[in-house]
């Protein structure tokens, strides 16, 4: 999760399409209207994502700065293992806002 958040802050696209499932993963990614500055990454919860485990959940808060405001993302992303690699399958976005003023 935290390689991923980092290669998002670096838009670095290769990367992410590299760390998705091949099922799952868009054909491309492209940031060209992406207006915001990653602050910082929070772990909330995991639900297995062990070393011998084969599946995990990870629950998260993203913060971001947006038009000179600070903005925090809540997600509950699922993860496969594959070749000893965990690999992002997808995520839900549980909220979206303004840190202070957070909406569903």
């Amino acid at each position: 999760m935290r390689s991923r958040y980092t290669a998002y802050a670096l838009h670095n696209a290769a990367y992410l399409q590299g760390t998705w499932d091949a099922t799952k993963r868009p054909e491309k990614i492209d940031f060209s209207r992406e207006k915001i500055d990653w602050l910082r990454l929070e772990i909330t919860d995991t639900k297995k994502g062990g070393i011998k485990d084969s599946k995990g959940v990870v629950s998260f808060k993203a913060f971001y700065m947006q038009d000179g405001e600070e903005h925090v993302m809540n997600e509950i992303s699922r993860f496969t293992k594959i070749n000893r690699r965990w690999i992002y399958l997808d995520g839900v976005i549980k909220s979206i806002g303004k840190v202070g003023l957070l909406t569903n």
